[in-house]
């Protein structure tokens, strides 16, 4: 009986001394737990964002990507599959869900082992805010208690709400409404129940189950959440056929951002971090920039077909790499071998299964095979013959790049070597509008539009020509082009022999023929007149480093150093009617309450910023530039079908640099190719070769139903009647021409024909120019 008694008391003292120990032990532990005022008072990291002018995300910076929702904005299937999936009596319980842990405590006793957790939503804030993730009994303990803490002082609804903005879900998202955006680049509002699903399965383990890293698993931890919502009554069995049906597109394994737009992004995150160090990246600052999301749209396309298409002209170099590829070929052996080798948007990297001169299959990241024919084969052609070479055969186990034309067939390319960019600028307030800063920021993050010194070649011929009109040269001035030699002392360097592009000479011209057909010599002899060191010092008034531009007489075929940024703001001054602006990118900062903290104050033209040429020397050099695009090297871009259009081709020594700098009332636009490591191009790769046609893809999607400008004569120009190969004025017919009204020629007296002023004898200048 007394041991009957004994074993008795045992089984009541034994349960009711671990119960005391707990109390015990939590009654010493609740003092020294964290306090909730990272709850009540919630400043999560978010992040650095950068948008359009008209509101397009285009870059996010910052340690975790994040995107504030209240619970009230959260989408009821959204709550629904959170609850399914991670605490379906969140609502009846106190923080601890006991039947969870009762659960939990007898799977991890029979495995000897902390296996499984029993956390309610409530204990994960607490983890989430205060613990770490280790599994021990003390941290469990701990977060249990926090738990019935956070519970006391917050009601469900807030406490949901935590979680919602605060869990992490793969890919730097915290937080549904980041990863809503991350992995579909939708709202939250806007996800089906599929993807809804998909997003709650991955508190559970964001690795493991992150589509963009494994699909297949992703699907498998969808459709449990799936079942477990129509378990649960909050979704019906049609429901749960469709969604299960419904095939997802994972913006991850495409492109970040709707807009490419990466190397202005990291202007932007230079400039932030200028101004506000680390807390730029966690302050939540949104940066609203000038860039206008279809010219960013216009010019990235521009960019890359302009450099397929150059790419093309010159052959198939071969593949990237060589790979063993094992039979069979898993899903996870293709990951590790194409990890190397990362898509740069629609060029996806693939290894060659079969090759032969007719057809190539290959295998795609995700393990997806697919089969190349006819065109698509056109350009690696070379690559599939018996005689080529080692490193150009197409084989087994080649790495190379895939794309779909515009007729959804797949076509074999290749990563190009050469680069290129474009920047276009509101010539009124410089405003940036587009900025391509090379062909792919991930495989190249040098910014070619702000950082790449290239010669400008005949592009920067209308700065000389700009400053011949002040020197009383009109575009009627006639100049001889004909062979020139010049001897070291006066080059600077060595001697030259300065020729034409095309090695003629079609001797005297007026000066508007001259520009329109790009003609050295008659630079050369420009130069020559007025003297480098007055255009050595011209120059700085477009904004032009005098240091790049030696003062000798190569500076007349733009022998010096520029970049895309600076044509762009010195062809602005044409375009404005003669004033330099500034160029900027921010238009406004604003914090993470949307107060506007910074606001852009440019100076615009006519109204504030600085004139820097004479109103008629704009509209002369913008005659002179038109009648390039009319009649001229920029002649294609008459296809357009716009009367208003100024620029210049140019085109460096060895076809080392294409450019093409043009533009309208309205908007100023520049475009460069060449190899970062000054090589040529290719013979005949000219400026309205390979830079203008990017010019004009641009154009064509930007300037649609922008009205046309004409150019308004400002006071103090003239007109008159010349005589085509004289220069001089045509008492009867003729050609109609501009002039400074104390320029215009006479009309028999050749002295004026060259420009000339009564100080300069007629002897003189013919000397020079002839």
């Amino acid at each position: 009986m007394r041991s009957l008694l004994t074993v008795i008391f045992a089984l009541f003292a034994l349960p009711l001394a671990a119960i005391l120990l707990v109390v015990f032990a939590a009654i010493l532990a609740y003092p020294g737990l964290p306090s909730l005022e990272a709850l009540t008072d919630y400043q999560p990291k978010i992040p650095l964002r950068v948008y359009t002018a008209d509101g397009v995300l285009i870059g996010e910076f910052g340690e975790e990507r994040r995107a504030l929702i209240r619970i009230e904005d959260v989408p009821d299937n959204m709550k629904k599959a959170i609850l399914a999936a991670e605490d379906e009596r969140f609502y009846r319980h106190g923080g601890v869900d006991y039947f969870g842990v009762a659960r939990a405590a007898i799977s991890n006793f029979t495995s000897g082992a902390v296996k499984q957790g029993a956390s309610t939503i409530t204990m994960q804030v607490a983890r989430n805010f205060f613990l770490s993730k280790e599994k021990t009994f003390t941290r469990k303990f701990n977060e249990m208690l926090l738990a019935f803490k956070i519970e006391h002082s917050l009601a469900k609804d807030e406490i949901l709400q935590l979680y919602v903005n605060q869990i992490f879900l793969g890919q730097r998202a915290h937080g549904f409404a980041a990863a809503a955006q991350i992995y579909f680049g939708k709202n939250l509002k806007d996800l089906s129940l599929a993807e809804t699903a998909m997003l709650a399965g991955l508190p559970k383990a964001p690795s493991r189950f992150n589509p963009v890293a494994n699909l297949k698993r992703a699907k498998a931890r969808q459709l449990y959440v799936l079942r477990r919502m129509r378990e649960l009554g909050y979704i019906t069995e049609a429901q749960f056929q469709s969604a299960d049906r419904e095939e997802l597109a994972i913006k991850g394994l495409l492109q970040e951002f709707t807009i490419r737009a990466d190397h202005f992004a990291e202007m932007i995150r230079q400039a932030m971090y200028d101004r506000y160090k680390d807390d730029a990246y966690h302050k939540g600052y949104r940066v609203f920039t000038t860039l206008d999301s279809r010219h960013q749209r216009a010019a990235y396309e521009a960019v890359r077909s302009g450099v397929m298409s150059y790419d093309r002209r010159h052959g198939y170099r071969g593949p990237e790499a060589y790979v063993d590829v094992p039979s069979g070929v898993p899903d996870d052996v293709v990951e590790d071998i194409l990890q190397d080798f990362p898509d740069s948007d629609d060029l996806l990297a693939a290894v060659v299964l079969e090759a032969s001169p007719k057809q190539v299959r290959v295998l795609l990241r995700g393990g997806d095979a697919i089969l190349i024919r006819g065109e698509g084969l056109k350009l690696a052609q070379a690559g599939l013959s018996e005689k080529a070479s080692a490193n150009q055969r197409i084989r087994r186990g080649a790495v190379v790049r895939v794309y779909r034309d515009g007729k959804d067939n797949w076509v074999l390319v290749q990563l190009p070597s050469v680069e290129a960019s474009l920047v276009s600028m509101d010539p009124v307030d410089g405003g940036i509008r587009a900025l391509v800063g090379g062909f792919d920021f991930n495989r190249n993050k040098f910014n070619h539009v702000t950082q790449a010194l290239r010669q400008p070649g005949s592009s920067f011929k209308p700065f000389i020509y700009s400053a011949a009109l002040e020197k009383g040269f009109t575009p009627a001035t006639i100049i001889n082009d004909a062979p020139l030699r010049f001897e070291a002392r006066q080059t600077g360097s060595e001697a030259w022999e300065p020729k034409n592009f095309d090695g003629t000479f079609e001797g005297p011209m007026r000066l508007r023929t001259a520009l329109a057909k790009s003609k050295n010599l008659v630079s050369v002899r420009i130069l020559q007149d007025i003297s480098p060191q007055y255009a050595q010092d011209y120059i700085t008034r477009f904004g032009f480093d005098a240091r790049l531009h030696p003062a000798y007489l190569t500076m007349a075929l733009g022998a010096g150093n520029v970049t895309p940024m600076q044509m762009v703001v010195g062809y602005s001054v044409f375009a404005n009617g003669g004033f330099r602006v500034t160029p900027y990118f921010i238009d406004r900062i604003e914090d993470q309450r949307k107060n506007v903290v910074a606001k852009a104050q440019p100076r615009r033209a006519a109204h504030g910023a600085e004139r820097v040429i004479d109103a008629r020397n704009a509209f002369l050099m913008s005659s002179l530039l038109h009648e390039v695009v009319r009649s001229g090297t920029a002649a294609r871009a008459m296809q357009l079908g716009r009367s208003d259009l100024g620029g210049k081709t140019g085109t460096t020594n060895d076809f080392v640099d294409a450019w093409f700098a043009g533009y309208q009332a309205s908007l100023v636009a520049v475009t460069w190719i060449g190899f970062d490591n000054p090589r040529s191009l290719g013979r005949n790769e000219t400026g309205s070769q390979a830079a203008l046609p990017m010019w004009i893809s641009y154009a064509s999607q930007v300037l649609k139903g922008v009205p046309e400008q004409a150019l308004v004569p400002p006071e103090g120009i003239v007109t008159a009647r010349i005589d085509p190969y004289t220069g001089m004025r045509s008492p009867s017919g003729g050609t109609l021409e501009y002039f400074y009204q104390e320029f215009v020629p006479p009309e028999s007296a050749p002295a004026l024909e060259y420009g000339m002023t009564p100080e300069r004898p007629p002897d003189e200048v013919r000397n020079q120019l002839f």
